[in-house]
């Protein structure tokens, strides 16, 4: 294999292995959003956030009535006490929710002002959702960042919540973790490994090969004669 292939080839390792992260997850792995506080305390009631920064789990296993609120305050989500997960239909984060950054169309029958409309969407008494409060919202860096090999505090936040009618919050803080995340070095060592080791397989089976024929062939006019019109065949 020529040097300008191999390159070639290292280079195309270094500039896909970062989407190659990126794409496997809906979070960024730049950033982490962790969990500061929870209130009320609740026992058996738990919140994890999952995919880095992206989704944050509800579980809640002993029987209380929990409601996550939306962006304006409105009843978005809740966990019934028999472990019914629902869905208000009027809220407008339903919607703004399916969207890493809100880039959809808030349908006419969200109103957050309106008597919630819930529809049933699980009954295991867990609910994962996606909320924009504990991202950053925008593909920039942030401005907070001055050293993407730093770990730097990009804000905190609350996210309402209400267990058995009494109101309270999940507290955060979302953070940048470092360019470092994302390194892709380990992408371009596997990618040498590979290349190298294919090369020289190929230079092994090639060498077996003419070993194999200089063998099999004898003295010069031994063998049948080979058709003009039918080329040697190139395994590789």
């Amino acid at each position: 294999m020529s040097r300008a292939r191999l390159v070639a080839l290292l280079a195309a390792f270094a500039l896909l292995a970062p989407a190659a992260v990126a794409s496997a997850h809906g979070g960024n792995p730049n950033y982490r959003s962790v969990i500061t506080g929870v209130s009320p305390q609740t026992n058996g009631v738990e919140f994890e956030v999952l995919d880095y920064d992206s989704y944050m789990q509800l579980r809640d296993q002993h029987g209380h009535e929990v409601v996550i609120y939306g962006y304006s305050g409105e009843p978005y989500a809740r966990i019934l006490r028999n472990g019914t997960v629902e869905v208000n239909q009027r809220s407008p984060a339903t919607y703004l929710n399916d969207s890493r950054f809100a880039q959809v169309t808030v349908p006419p029958i969200a109103n957050a002002k309106a008597k919630p409309l819930w529809k049933v969407v699980d009954e295991s008494g867990t609910f994962i959702w996606h909320d924009h409060r504990m991202h950053y919202m925008s593909q920039s860096l942030p401005p907070q960042v001055k050293d993407t090999g730093r770990k730097t505090k990009i804000f905190d936040y609350k996210i309402p919540i209400s267990v058995d009618g009494n109101r309270g919050d999940i507290s955060g803080t979302l953070w940048w973790v470092g360019a470092a995340s994302t390194s892709p070095l380990p992408f371009i060592v596997a990618g040498i490994a590979i290349v190298l080791g294919g090369g020289a397989l190929v230079l092994f089976v090639r060498r077996r090969r003419r070993d194999e024929g200089d063998d099999d062939a004898g003295p010069a006019g031994d063998g049948p004669e080979q058709d003009p019109a039918k080329p040697a065949g190139e395994a590789w």
